[in-house]
Parts: structure tokens; C-alpha cells; sequence
């Protein structure tokens, strides 16, 4: 990325030709590994100023020209990652774009879920999540997507359960109950 001096005198043009440089570099080393690229954010957060400036303004995406002056219209979805990437970044997080049926393995699944890897093989055991094993191999792999839409799904029970839990004290008048009755009340029944 240039400096901030040359990053002022770039119009939106030009900052969207070395984005796109960049994203092409991702792109080719992304190609050339299976692990996930991430990518961290500039040291100084002011180089994107002018990008987020950009895309905030405009909601239509953009073309991307390359170093030979050739254009090529970006497409929306595209358009739509950059925006979020440039969102992220700004923030100061780091970014990882990967595509959705990306193969995990169970380590990487339970990772991703927050629990152990025993934890998540008993999961698959119960066929709580979709697997698929390689060849003849013992090895399983779960898709990406399959593992994101379980988290969301417990995700969605913990708080319906929270909701339910929540209510029903409400109901019992557990909300009404003094703070210090209610240490009184927890350690009497500690004792016991």
C-alpha cells in the first residue's frame, strides 16, 4: 500500500487499481495454499480513509483497471465483499475471505465451534454434523458451511433457552426479590 502523502494526491481510481493489485496478490497466494490467507490490516488505518470514503458514497460497483489500462466491470457481490473487507479493516480487524463449501478438518471444525476435538468427534458419532471421509481413510472432513449453520443453530437454542429460563422468572417474581434476600435465600440453601 502507498504512503499516506501518496494516498492523498490518488483519486478514487487510482486507489481502487492498488486495491485491486492487492486483492490479486491475495488471490495467487490464496491459489497456491490450502490454508486460509488472512490478511491484517495496514499499520496506519488512514490509507483506507479514501477507499472507505469511496465505497460509502457509492453503492454501484465500480470497475477495476488494470496496469495496461484495461477495465473490467466489478461485479455486485464483489463490489459487496469489498465494501465489508474495507469495513472490517477500518475497524482494525483482519480479514479472511474463503469460499463457503471449504472443507474442514475436525480440528479445525472444533475450533472453529469451541470445543475439543473428542467433544466435536462425539458430535459427529451422534450425527449432529455432516461429514465425509476420505477415501478409505478414518480422516473426516466437514464443509465449512455445514459447521457455520450448526454454531448458528445452537447459537439460536442458547438463546431460546435464555428467553424461556427468562420468562418463567419473570412469571415466579424472581425479578422482585431483593438482592439481599436473595444472598440470604442462596447461602441458607448452600448450608444445606
Amino acid at each position: 500500500m502507498p504512503g499516506q502523502d501518496s494516498l492523498d494526491a490518488m483519486n478514487d481510481m487510482d486507489v481502487l487499481n492498488v486495491l485491486g493489485d492487492n486483492l490479486f496478490m491475495i488471490a495467487n497466494t490464496r491459489a497456491r495454499s490450502k490454508d486460509p490467507v488472512v490478511v491484517d490490516p495496514p499499520q496506519d488505518l488512514r490509507e483506507l480513509l479514501d477507499l472507505a470514503q469511496f465505497l460509502e458514497h457509492h453503492t454501484a460497483p465500480a470497475v477495476l483497471v488494470g496496469p495496461d489500462g484495461e477495465q473490467i466491470p466489478l461485479p455486485i457481490e464483489a463490489y459487496d465483499v469489498l465494501r465489508e473487507v474495507v469495513k472490517a479493516m477500518q475497524h482494525g480487524e483482519s480479514v479472511s475471505v474463503e469460499p463457503i463449501d471449504r472443507q474442514l478438518t475436525t480440528q479445525q471444525a472444533a475450533s472453529l465451534l469451541g470445543v475439543s476435538r473428542s467433544t466435536l468427534v462425539r458430535l459427529l458419532d451422534e450425527n449432529e454434523l455432516p461429514f465425509d471421509r476420505l477415501g478409505d481413510s478414518r480422516h473426516r472432513r466437514l464443509r465449512l458451511h455445514d459447521v457455520l449453520a450448526y454454531r448458528e443453530r445452537k447459537r439460536a437454542d442458547r438463546r431460546a433457552r435464555l428467553d424461556e429460563l427468562t420468562r418463567q422468572a419473570d412469571e415466579d417474581g424472581l425479578y422482585d426479590v431483593d438482592a439481599d434476600a436473595y444472598q440470604d435465600a442462596l447461602a441458607a440453601a448452600r448450608k444445606s
